[in-house]
């Protein structure tokens, strides 16, 4: 298993996403951070901007829903083309159903839980996801410090995942640094969403493949 690098464009230029997804070319996957100023007490951009940033970079959109009714607003991410659309436990009804329509849509279907929230409910429910997102800050605003205490819900998902041998991507996302990424990666992600920490670099593209080594470094010490 190799880590994968997921840039949070909540840190790029607003007005230059153009150049900004050009300088971030060796991710993984690009993380889309949609806001409703509802579910998060920040707004971001809705369903016209994610599509049209589909049409301006060739890397797949990791788009994560931070919005109320996510039953009602997720399969039109998915229908736009996302490769990716994971909505938030908290805002969603019927959380199974939902990662069905998705996935039957043809977006792999994501499960994200905040930092309060408890992981037991959902982990009898992981087979049914292609990705589970374990927030490491409170959901809303970029550049905030990892919350240590997360990490236990970390490592929790993934002896779940490699006990039942189940094909899911783990992510984090928040406070993610050079400086943490290799830990987090020992408590079992494989999948991270950077933001600062790579828009503040002056070659993006070095500071990706180097969190990805560090990453990957993490994931080989948990075999």
């Amino acid at each position: 298993m190799a880590a994968r690098i997921n840039p949070s464009i909540l840190s790029a230029d607003f007005v230059n996403f153009e150049r900004d997804f050009n300088s971030i070319l060796s991710a993984d996957l690009i993380h889309v951070d949609v806001m409703d100023n509802n579910f998060v007490p920040n707004l971001t951009f809705g369903l016209p901007m994610v599509t049209r940033m589909q049409e301006i970079t060739p890397l797949p959109l990791d788009v994560h829903l931070m919005l109320a009714n996510a039953d009602k607003w997720a399969p039109g991410y998915a229908e736009c083309g996302a490769f990716s659309v994971t909505f938030h436990a908290e805002a969603s009804d019927s959380p199974v159903e939902l990662a069905r329509k998705l996935r039957s849509i043809g977006a792999r279907a994501g499960l994200a839980i905040k930092p309060n929230t408890p992981i037991e409910p959902y982990l009898e429910l992981l087979a049914e996801f292609d990705q589970i997102l374990i927030m490491t800050v409170e959901p809303g605003f970029g550049g905030q410090s990892l919350i240590e205490s997360t990490l236990t819900k970390v490592s929790e998902a993934r002896r779940k995942i490699d006990f039942e041998k189940l094909d899911i991507w783990l992510q984090v996302d928040g406070g993610i640094t050079e400086q943490n990424i290799q830990r987090v990666a020992e408590h079992g992600a494989d999948t991270f969403v950077a933001g600062s920490a790579v828009f503040k670099a002056d070659d993006r593209n070095k500071q990706i493949e180097a969190l990805r080594d560090l990453a990957n470094l993490g994931i080989s010490h948990r075999h």
